[in-house]
């Protein structure tokens, strides 16, 4: 294929290629000259151009086919454009007279077609430049098309069109005959040349003016007699011609544009909707026959018609756009409302064209208003509506008044308005609901009055217009959710008052139904207490509806919809009514059969139709509980439910005696109670009903085999039993479009109804499966057919196998005896049941039984595979490869392949060929390549075959289809075919003719099975790998240059696939230009795939997608369609726009999963344009601008360039990227917000500091940082958090909440000590306040608390008198809800408010905390402060004014508090307790909304818990709470209230009491939490609940409680051990942690109380026989479980072999592991080791003595490995953390007073020598292997063995003498940071009191020290360090003269003064002596002032001895002096450089 990629043609390498590869090597050769040609100079163009058109012309002759003729045309045009043009005229003579040739075979058919193509392209690219030749070419192809076929008319259309195009103005003198050539055409046989003419017609009308204004009328006559018999494509086509010219004709009255000039009639838009009307009623025939028809009472329009001129009517008013429908909003609603109404009364003549005409209206009035209409301009047509719907009431009002009755009903005037009615009805609810709640003010406008219309229709006379009244109150209360409960009132209300009323009954009772089934879309739901008025009123109108026979009937049908509608409100409410419903369905049916038998002889005609209405409304009752309360369904339930089954099965049996008895008024109730009682069944286990089986499947089979209908509904009910994917070679119109609503009367076919809600009411309750639209349930007729063919499926299987052969029989017999139209109605109804049978069989992987079943279901399948019907042979095929399934028996599956193989060999017919083609496919799909290859090897040769026959596109169709099934189920076994298939389908490809789309659309479908199938093999680099691959993508490329749109989509999703397995290859700025231009395609599959496709390429290169989208829109003209404004708002702000627009929900899924890919890799680099982006959405104003016509195009404007008429009327403005978004786009917005804050939290640090952001910035500009657009962040949260619509409120309070936590703490540099967010505090409390209202939802102001307690928390504000605003707003909320359960609105659950008023105790806790914690902080400055900067920074002033702020609202909040945590308690207990819950709920909860609290309850409690630990700790347990008496409690005392004395005068408990439940209760919640974590438990609760438990032990009172229980201590270790081991979070261990420490600081404190008190207690016994207190007794044995200290020592171990795994003995005891170096920790590791050291020092003093010698081995390893582990040389000798926290632990333990009571110190004593021999040890290791260890660690660990213990551990000659030699060796280290920490700790040893200890190191180390001292003279002191040494020397010195013994201390100041005196200098070296010299001077001279006096008769003698010395002091003396003279003098302490405090700390645990 390289050959290929030249500019001039290869032809030697071509002509030597097969006749396949030959024409894939040209169309790849016009390919790359299509991208070459526009690369090349215009030069090298001109040097080949002779010999480029002379290859380019010659392939004329080739017979090219389609694709390629269509390229070789482009680059003729190209090629000219560039070029010279002089030898263009040759060229259009060449193609001319190709055209004239006689020759009419079809081997020359090609040539021809080619040709005219090739004009078309010419003249387009060329246009004027050709205009003198254009008059014969044009006549040369009119000529020409006389005697075309349909493929040659198909081309010559479009080639006009490109003619016209091209030449504009110009081609005015043929338009005529162009436009009598496409009349023609327009109604041509071929549905592809319909489109053609179409195209080329809309084209025309752009300059031929005649068409929208003289030939007006005809041109609408055209196009409506076009749509008759036409299909989807053509209608598209031809109401977008005639919407565009009706359209035009408008516009020009409005411009004055040429036809003012011409002075042409003027068309108003009256008459032009007139015309449309004229269209829509009467259809395309002529006035005048029509008139004749209706005398004759014949006439009908086709629907194809009517669905054709509903979508022009749109077209039409897209194309005029939305500003003009805001302004003719009023004509254009009258005008189509009247279609349906009785002025036209054969629109509406039967039940089926009325239902028809209604959804045609509806569509309309949806497309247009929904569609181009912003939210404002919405307002006001839902107004408009709400009028027109008055007028008509008043109509009905005024025939209503008139007392005769018989004129009343029979009025013409009431049925007149009833279709009109139901159409406003249907779109206010639809408006409303697609409004929300933005439609709040509409409703509150009482001039409207809106709710007061749509109720006062609920009682009209037809029954259509009460169910639409009733569902357009049920999308309001969707809209919004708090006019849910006003208006189910309001209709019980009404429902009660007019119960004599038939029609207010009946539209009562549906408006309530519809409001139940409402309320599952209402998260707040309704009260409970509702369920139980629904309830007794229905039981009043059943036990009422015998009363009054002129109502039984309506009150029995009001009553069972009440209980059905009640059961969809799920099991919490269902529960509580079910007894009565089950009792009522008991009444309902007889008890035993004798009683149906005299029912039978009883009744009479009206009865019997009432007793059917209630049998079947009891039975949809049961059937709503069945599938709403399936958890109600126990074995008990179920038992109660069933005895009535049997009787209702009976009198199904009898029901066709009692219609022949009573006639055809019950034939419609016994077909309901049919359809219902089967519904029941389906949904039913079928265990439940086995005894009835033969009885329901013989009136199964009846039913099927004898039905009432003259139709077969093919499409209604087959399209569940094909498979999906089958579907789609059959009709399109089974795919899904835009126009789904409107087109699926067409597939129902003539003579069957649309669905409608008349035909069943009871699912007016149903939730929807289309969202908004309205349930649309068909006629009970065909509905029980449907329920039928499920239940055969399912009993069939059930009964016994005998029987079921029989029923197989007789189905195939009823077939055969059946004649006529009948016997395809039977065939239809029996080859679905049988099919649902054999797919239930399969999916229950049962099996079929004996062979003789084979034969009957055999022959069933093989009549319906030879079916005219298509459906029926496409689920035939299916039933067929079941049947193979189901018998599992491969030699079966052989034989049925081979009566295929068979059949398709000897056939010729259509039929029969695409029915086995198909059933080949279906069994491989089934049987997965029907495991042996030689099947598969026949049956791809087969379909070869077929798929070639070009006779017959269908069996093309069908075979192709059928291949790519096989190809997906043959997987790996296929590779052999690969390479045919792949050369056959390109074949195809090339020359299949475009009008056969659908052979298009098969092939698209094997080729992406070949993709799937080679997968990622394409990567490969091989000949064989690249040849498949090039072949691949240029069948791609060849799809996507088909006309036809499903093509392109299945060309998308090829090339989606193959991006998948080898991206490297597929030409990534090519398929996103592909992508981007049908981005906007008015086809829904194609926009699918586009969205599909770009989901895919953005999750891996998002930047460079978005990138080639906006090269592409610059570098376009007009290509791009014109939604999508990429140019300016980029692909990610098209997406938005079109997510605007777009109302598929799978559409709109891919859009938001396109976005949201995009914005995570690209967010952070293109800030500024996704923040600008989402402003723009979030602050688009609702003021409704003139909606630009360009824009409303959405719906049909698809093609490009065709909207060139409507440019004429754009108006600039296009300043504003998007106009009025909807509200659900502006929730997007607002949460791509969040999304954009939290990416840039994982990116660069500067996102969040604006000093560094604003330093990045300087240095580049291009820089950009999330912290320069706080401004704009607030300001969106803030439009959102203030907008009408509550979800966006939500939306913009969560953004806000984000902003504050994100921006909370970032300093503002231009004013230190305060934060950026300061400077907004009015926005936050703007956006606050109007969510506190008392309107306002309860989940907004949920949401909004936990906003202000964030922004209070947060500490941005300090000043309180602007925290006021906001603290405000939470204390109104608080009083609101003081008084409880009971004060809050009604509107909602109770649930509700439950939500509300836990959020707002929530958010005071939140406060609460921060206060507490800030408050604290300032207490203790010196404390390493845990809160953020800010609260220091905000002094102590604040942080006590918030705590004062708080502090009012204390008293009411702890008891709220408290109340709130028994409720949670109570309801965390598991359910076997459910029986000794309250009655009546908690203080915050209702019992029966229970299950719906819980959430509330689990999102709040641990902030709740926390505080009121904090309150109960600041009362300290002790003060009793003033307000704790019941008096004050507004709220009820539940059974359980603590603390609340009840007021019934029942004993008060005593303060103790309270405390101990209050202790109780907090503890338990939090053990009940922490010790069954779930994995979604959040860090919050969990840190929350632990810091609740440490302030709790902060307290003595507890702290008593939990030591004097020890079972109690225990419990809480393991529960934290648990935690500690499954939560990683090192905050939470250190939590943990604390709280350990604190229960064993509780345990010490009991254990010294105990002893205490023994002492005292004297007089009991003598003081020897004193018992043991402590752990461990007399034994000192721990037990595992019941000791405190042996859990506390687990969960230390745990933590300390978690951070230093060498601590664990069984692995460091192995062989093999090598001691290591020790090591840092992490800054966690160090603290968590630091709190279990802390924890295990304090151990000792919980045991007794004996405990004590039991735990002192493992304290003692434990803390000296840490030591080892962590003993880390550090600069400065400084001691890492864990190393100073192990010395202190060490200290602690050495120092315990167990080491000296008598019963234990012999053992401690042994222990600590061994322990103290082993960190010696640690110097010179036993196994030789040298580790690094810090000298000053370990010299430390000796000094505090020295000092801690008692003398005889360390007086041990043995362990004196290494410890001195360690001091030795540590004097000689070099280091001078070594020898000042030594010299620091020999000067504490020699100061210890005790000389048998201090004395041997003085003996062995003085004369080390003063040696080094000595040294002075030598080697003089060059920094501070080596001063600071000789500082330390003297002082050890100084101490040593101190302790000395008087005879002794003589001789030491004789050697310490001749050193000091050696330090001074005279006054000479003063001067020139360095810092330290002098430092050192000044030290010595203050030393031996100082000494001097003290020691005076010595220091006397020294000097007399050594007049050197004193010479020396002298001169010093009198520099010193000097030098003081001269300069100030120096302080009278100098400072010692070297003692940094750092060491006092350090050393403080000596």
């Amino acid at each position: 294929m390289e050959l290929a990629h030249s500019l001039l043609l290869n032809e030697e390498a071509c002509s030597q290629l097969g006749e396949v590869q030959k024409a894939e090597f040209l169309f790849d050769w016009l390919r790359y000259l299509d991208k070459l040609l526009l690369a090349t100079s215009r030069s090298d163009v001109r040097e080949r151009q002779k010999t480029l058109v002379e290859q380019l012309l010659s392939l004329l002759n080739s017979s090219p086919g389609p694709p390629t003729r269509k390229l070789l045309a482009k680059n003729l045009g190209i090629l000219y454009s560039i070029g010279d043009t002089f030898s263009v005229y040759e060229a259009i003579d060449k193609c001319n007279d190709l055209i004239r040739s006689k020759d009419d075979s079809p081997s020359y058919l090609p040539t021809k077609l080619a040709a005219v193509v090739c004009l078309g392209s010419l003249y387009k690219k060329l246009g004027r430049i050709l205009g003198n030749t254009f008059s014969d070419t044009v006549g040369n192809i009119l000529k020409a098309m006389k005697s075309a076929e349909s493929q040659g008319r198909y081309e010559i259309m479009l080639s006009l069109q490109n003619i016209l195009n091209g030449l504009g103005a110009a081609a005015t003198s043929c338009h005529r005959d162009v436009y009598k050539a496409a009349r023609s055409c327009l109604t041509d046989r071929s549905m592809a040349v319909r489109c053609a003419a179409a195209k080329c017609l809309l084209e025309l009308q752009h300059e031929a003016i005649f068409m929208w204004t003289t030939d007006l009328d005809s041109v609408a006559t055209l196009c409506f007699k076009s749509f008759e018999g036409s299909n989807y494509d053509v209608r598209i086509a031809v109401s977008k011609l005639l919407g565009t010219v009706l359209a035009k004709a408008i516009i020009s009255k409005r411009l004055g544009t040429a036809a003012s000039r011409q002075s042409i009639r003027r068309v108003s838009l009256e008459e032009v909707l007139e015309l449309l009307g004229t269209g829509f009623l009467r259809g395309s025939s002529g006035f005048l026959r029509a008139s004749g028809d209706m005398l004759k009472g014949t006439s009908s329009v086709s629907r194809d018609v009517r669905v054709g001129v509903t979508q022009a009517y749109v077209v039409f008013v897209s194309t005029l756009g939305g500003a003009w429908l805001e302004k003719n909003f009023a004509a254009f609603l009258s005008h189509v409302l009247s279609l349906v109404s009785q002025s036209h009364p054969k629109a509406t003549q039967t039940q089926i064209d009325a239902v028809c005409g209604r959804r045609c209206v509806s569509f309309i009035l949806r497309a247009t208003i929904g569609g181009l209409l912003g939210e404002k301009a919405q307002i006001a047509a839902a107004k408009d509506i709400c009028q027109a719907i008055w007028k008509l009431k008043k109509v009905v009002d005024a025939v209503m008044s008139d007392g005769n009755l018989e004129t009343r009903l029979g009025s013409a005037d009431v049925a007149a308005g009833q279709h009109m009615l139901v159409c406003a009805l249907q779109e206010l609810g639809n408006l409303i609901h697609s409004l929300g709640t933005t439609a709040a003010p509409l409703l509150q406008d009482s001039s409207a009055g809106i709710l007061d219309s749509v109720i006062s229709v609920s009682t009209h006379p037809s029954v259509s217009v009460r169910l639409a009244a009733a569902w357009c109150l049920r999308c309001v209360a969707v809209a919004l959710p708090s006019y849910l409960t006003p208006l189910l009132d309001r209709c019980l209300e009404r429902l009660t008052v007019l119960k004599s009323s038939p029609e207010a009954v009946t539209g009562f009772s549906f408006a309530v139904a519809a409001l139940l089934g409402a309320v599952k879309h209402c998260p707040l739901g309704i009260p409970h207490g509702k369920g139980k008025i629904i309830m007794t009123l229905a039981e009043d109108l059943l036990c009422s509806a015998a009363q009054n026979s002129r109502l039984s009937a309506q009150r029995t049908q009001a009553g069972w919809l009440l209980i059905a509608a009640l059961m969809t409100l799920g099991p919490a409410v269902a529960s509580h009514h079910l007894a009565r419903v089950l009792l009522l369905w008991k009444c309902v049916f007889p008890v035993s059969p004798k009683d149906l038998e005299t029912e039978k002889s009883r009744g009479d005609s009206f009865t019997w139709q009432v007793t059917l209405e209630g049998r079947a409304g009891a039975l949809c009752a049961v059937k709503s509980f069945v599938s709403h309360c399936g958890d109600l369904l126990t074995e008990e339930v179920l038992q109660r439910l069933l005895p009535p089954l049997p009787c209702a099965v009976d009198l199904l049996t009898r029901l066709s005696s009692i219609v022949k008895t009573y006639g055809s008024p019950l034939k419609t109730p016994s077909v309901v109670y049919r359809q219902r009682l089967y519904e029941l069944l389906i949904l039913l286990p079928p265990e439940t009903y086995e005894g009835n089986l033969c009885a329901i499947l013989k009136e199964l089979a009846a039913d099927l085999t004898a039905p009432d209908m003259q139709v077969a509904a093919f499409t209604f009910l087959l399209p569940p039993l094909c498979h999906q994917d089958d579907l789609v070679i059959l009709s399109p119109l089974l795919q899904e479009t835009d126009h789904r609503f409107i087109e699926e009367q067409l597939l129902l076919g003539s003579g069957i109804a649309c669905g409608s809600l008349e035909y069943d009411p009871y699912s007016i309750y149903e939730k929807d499966v289309d969202g908004d639209s309205v349930p649309k349930p068909l006629p009970p007729t065909l509905s029980v057919i449907s329920s039928a063919v499920k239940l055969f499926g399912v009993v069939c299987a059930r009964v016994g196998e005998a029987q079921r052969l029989l029923i197989l029989e007789q189905l195939l017999d009823s077939v055969k005896h059946t004649k006529g139209a009948r016997q395809q109605v039977v065939q239809l109804h029996v080859v679905s049941s049988v099919s649902s049978f054999l797919k239930y069989v399969a999916g229950a992987k049962g099996s079929l039984g004996p062979e003789e079943m084979r034969r009957p279901a055999l022959a069933l399948v093989m009549g319906a595979l030879e079916s005219s019907s298509p459906l029926l042979r496409c689920a035939a095929a299916e039933a067929w490869a079941r049947l193979a399934q189901v018998v599992d028996d491969a030699a079966f599956t052989a034989a049925l392949a081979q009566v295929s193989f068979d059949k398709l060999k000897s056939a010729r017919d259509v039929v029969t060929r695409t029915g086995h083609s198909l059933a080949l496919g279906t069994l491989h799909r089934y049987l997965g390549g029907i495991s042996s290859s030689q099947h598969l090897n026949s049956c791809v040769g087969i379909l070869y075959t077929l798929s070639q026959d070009s006779t017959s596109p269908d069996v093309q169709t069908w075979a192709l289809h059928s291949l790519s099934l096989v190809i997906d189920s043959a997987g790996p076994l296929y590779y052999v075919h690969v390479e045919p298939t792949l050369s056959l389908i390109i074949m195809l490809l090339l020359n299949v003719p475009p009008t056969h789309a659908e052979v298009h659309q098969s092939l698209g479908r094997c080729l992406n099975a070949l993709i799937t199938t080679l997968g990622p093999e394409l990567q490969g680099n091989s000949t064989s790998v690249s040849t498949l691959r090039t072949s691949c993508l240029l069948g791609c490329a060849v799809m996507q240059d088909n006309p036809d749109c499903l093509v392109q989509a299945q060309a998308i999703s090829c090339l989606q696939q193959l991006h998948m397995f080898a991206p490297r290859h597929v030409n990534l700025s090519s398929l996103v230009s592909c992508l981007c231009v049908n981005l906007c395609s008015p086809y829904l599959l194609l926009r699918r795939a586009v969205l599909a496709c770009l989901r895919q390429l953005v999750q891996r290169e998002a930047a460079e997608v978005s990138e080639h989208a906006v090269m592409l829109a610059k570098d376009s003209r007009e290509e791009l369609t014109p939604d999508a404004n990429i140019r300016e708002v980029g692909l990610e702000g098209a997406l938005l726009a079109l997510l605007d627009k777009e109302t598929d929900q799978r559409l709109c899924r891919d859009i938001k999963e396109t976005l949201n890919h995009m914005l995570t890799s690209m967010a952070v680099d293109k800030l500024s344009f996704w923040l600008k982006l989402c402003k723009d959405v979030l602050a688009a104003s609702a003021d409704f601008t003139a909606v630009t016509c360009v824009d409303a195009m959405q719906e049909e404007e698809g093609d490009k360039g065709d909207d060139a008429s409507v440019l004429t009327m754009r108006n600039d403005d296009r300043s504003r990227p998007f106009t009025n978004p909807r509200w659900a786009t502006r929730v997007f917005a607002a949460e791509c917000v969040c999304r954009i804050i939290n990416q840039c939290g994982n990116a660069h640090s500067a996102h969040f500091d604006l000093a560094l952001a604003q330093e990045m910035r300087k240095r580049d500009s291009r820089n950009d940082f999330l912290v320069l657009h706080l401004a704009d962040l607030i300001r969106m949260a803030f439009m959102a958090a203030t907008d009408h619509s509550d979800q966006l409120r939500l939306s913009g309070l969560e953004t806000l909440l984000v902003v504050i936590r994100r921006f909370a703490t970032i300093p503002e540099p231009e004013f230190p000590g305060h934060v950026i967010l300061e400077q907004y505090q009015a926005n936050v409390g703007a956006a606050l306040r109007p969510a506190f209202t008392s309107e306002t939802p309860p989940d907004v102001t949920a949401k909004a608390c936990q906003v202000c307690s964030a922004w209070i928390a947060s500490g941005v504000v300090s000043d309180l008198n602007d925290l006021r605003r906001v603290h405000q707003l939470l204390v109104s909320s608080l009083t609101k809800i003081q008084a409880g359960k009971e004060a809050l609105s009604h509107l909602y659950n109770e649930s509700a408010s439950t939500m509300e008023i836990l959020a707002v105790l929530k958010a005071w806790a939140e406060v609460y905390i921060i206060a507490v914690e800030r408050h604290k902080n300032c207490r203790q400055p010196l404390k390493t402060t845990t809160c953020s900067e800010e609260s220091v920074r905000n002094g102590s002033c604040s942080s006590d004014g918030l705590l004062d702020l708080v502090h009012t609202d204390l008293g009411t909040l702890s008891r709220l508090w408290l109340a709130a945590l028994q409720d949670f308690a109570l309801l965390t207990l598991p359910s076997e307790f459910a029986s000794q819950l309250p009655v009546d709920g908690g203080a915050f909860y209702t019992a029966e909304t229970s299950e719906n609290a819980k959430l509330h309850y689990s999102n709040s409690w641990a902030l709740i818990l926390h505080a009121t630990a904090l309150w109960l700790t600041s009362t300290g347990f002790v003060v009793a709470d003033p307000d704790e008496g019941a008096s004050n409690l507004s709220r009820p005392v539940t059974p359980t209230s603590m603390c609340q004395g009840s007021s019934s005068g029942a004993t008060v408990k005593s303060p103790e009491d309270v405390y101990t439940d209050r202790f109780h209760l907090i503890l338990g919640i939090s053990v009940e939490f922490l010790c069954s974590l779930r994995s979604d438990a959040t860090m919050e609760s969990i840190t929350a609940c632990l810091h609740a438990l440490q302030a709790l032990l902060d307290v003595p009172w507890p702290r008593s409680k939990i030591g004097s229980d020890q079972d109690l201590g225990i419990e809480l270790l393991n529960v934290l051990h648990r935690v500690i081991l499954t939560r990683e979070s090192p905050s939470i261990q250190l939590a943990s942690l604390e709280v350990v420490r604190q229960i064993i600081c509780a345990a010490q404190e009991h254990v010294k109380e105990k002893r205490r008190s023994a002492e005292v207690d004297d007089g009991a016994a003598e003081k020897e026989t004193l018992p043991e207190f402590g752990e461990g007794k007399d034994t000192g044995g721990l037990v595992p479980g019941k000791s405190l200290v042996f859990a506390t020592l687990e969960l230390c171990v745990c933590i300390l072999v978690r951070q230093l795994p060498e601590l664990n003995p069984k692995l460091t005891g192995s062989p093999g592991v090598k001691a290591r170096k020790p090591q840092m920790l992490s800054e966690d590791g160090s603290r968590l080791v630091s709190a279990a050291l802390v924890i295990l020092a304090e151990l000792p003093a919980v045991c007794s003595p004996e405990g004590s010698i039991s735990i002192l081995p493992t304290l003692l390893y434990l803390t000296i490995g840490v030591l080892r582990e962590t003993a880390v040389r550090l600069p400065g000798a400084h001691l890492s953390s864990t190393v100073a926290a192990s010395l202190q632990a060490l200290k602690g333990i050495l120092s315990s007073p167990m080491a000296r009571a008598e019963k234990s110190h012999a053992a401690w004593t042994d222990l600590l020598r061994s322990a103290l021999m082993t960190v010696l040890d640690f110097w010179d290791p036993v196994d030789g292997t040298h580790r690094e260890l810090d000298e000053v660690s370990l010299l430390t660990a000796l000094t505090v063995f020295i000092l801690s213990t008692s003398p005889e551990v360390t007086t041990v000659p043995c362990l004196q003498k290494r410890c001195i030699d360690r001091f030795k060796a540590a004097l000689e280290i070099e280091d001078p940071m070594v020898q000042i920490k030594t010299y620091q700790l020999l000067l504490s040893v020699f100061q210890y009191p005790n000389p048998a200890v201090s004395y041997p190191y003085i003996y062995s180390l003085v004369s080390s020290v003063v040696g080094k001292l000595q040294e002075i003279d030598k080697r003089k002191p060059e920094d501070a360090a080596e001063l600071q040494v000789f500082q330390e020397g003297i002082k050890v010195l100084e101490a040593l003269v101190a302790v000395a013994e008087e005879q002794h201390r003589s001789q030491l100041v004789a050697c310490l003064l001749p050193i000091l005196i050696s330090f001074l200098l005279d006054e000479n070296a003063l001067g020139s002596a360095t810092s330290i010299m002098r430092n050192l001077h000044d030290f010595a001279l203050q030393n031996l002032m100082q000494i001097g006096p003290q020691y005076s008769s010595v220091f006397k003698s020294v000097m007399a001895s050594s007049p050197a010395l004193k010479a020396r002091l002298e001169a010093a003396i009198k520099g010193n002096q000097e030098s003081i003279r001269v300069r100030t003098p120096t302080p009278k302490h100098p400072q010692n450089p070297g003692r940094n405090s750092s060491i006092q700390l350090k050393t403080n645990f000596l």
